[in-house]
């Protein structure tokens, strides 16, 4: 699909296109994602409603574009810091993705997104194509770039180091069950290394 178009190939105002994103995150924060409304983000982004539905199949899939836009940057915003130091870059990424997740901006929609996956077979393939699978390959290349570095054992499972690193964050905050902050971020890299650097 062409930048710019809507499924049907029609072409979207861009200013509108952010203009709806931006009033979808602004209105989750405030009424949450079960009282969101396609009329209340029309209203806030000053569109008309049927503009919505024209570029969107569902109140789900508007949510996930305002997550994916968020993310939005020249180069993609996908690759990892590589400063040669694999243990102070992921130490880097995991501090900031623990902020992100205590970011009030960030964690309403990404909470609403979670709840309509469940449900949505569709909507949770969008979100693997689009925003799972880019940022799952960004991490691999780097760890990949530490092993050939012998910063990490040669025969490393990095699929499930990535595993290893970021699932007990989002975990964490799922179940709201402690607190991520930068302590728990090093000590999951800590952890993690630990068992994957060369012997």
């Amino acid at each position: 699909m062409a930048p710019g178009t809507t499924r049907n190939g029609t072409r979207r105002s861009e200013r509108s296109r952010v203009a709806i994103l931006t009033a979808t995150r602004e209105l989750i924060g405030e009424v949450g994602y079960a009282k969101l409304t396609i009329e209340a983000i029309a209203a806030r982004a000053g569109v008309g409603k049927q503009t919505i539905y024209r570029w969107w199949p569902s109140k789900g899939a508007v949510v996930f574009d305002s997550l994916l836009a968020l993310g939005e940057a020249p180069d993609g915003g996908r690759e990892l810091p590589d400063t040669g130091d694999v243990e102070a870059d992921l130490k880097a990424v995991l501090r900031a993705t623990a902020a992100e997740f205590s970011d009030p901006a960030f964690e309403a929609p990404i909470r609403a997104l979670n709840t309509e996956i469940i449900n949505d077979p569709e909507l949770a393939a969008l979100y693997r194509e689009k925003m799972e699978g880019p940022t799952r390959a960004a991490k691999l290349r780097r760890l990949r770039s530490a092993r050939d570095a012998g910063q990490l054992a040669a025969d490393a499972d990095l699929d499930l180091l990535v595993d290893l690193l970021f699932a007990p964050l989002a975990q964490r905050w799922l179940l709201r069950s402690g607190p991520l902050d930068d302590d728990f971020a090093d000590a999951l890299v800590d952890a993690a290394l630990r068992a994957f650097r060369p012997a």
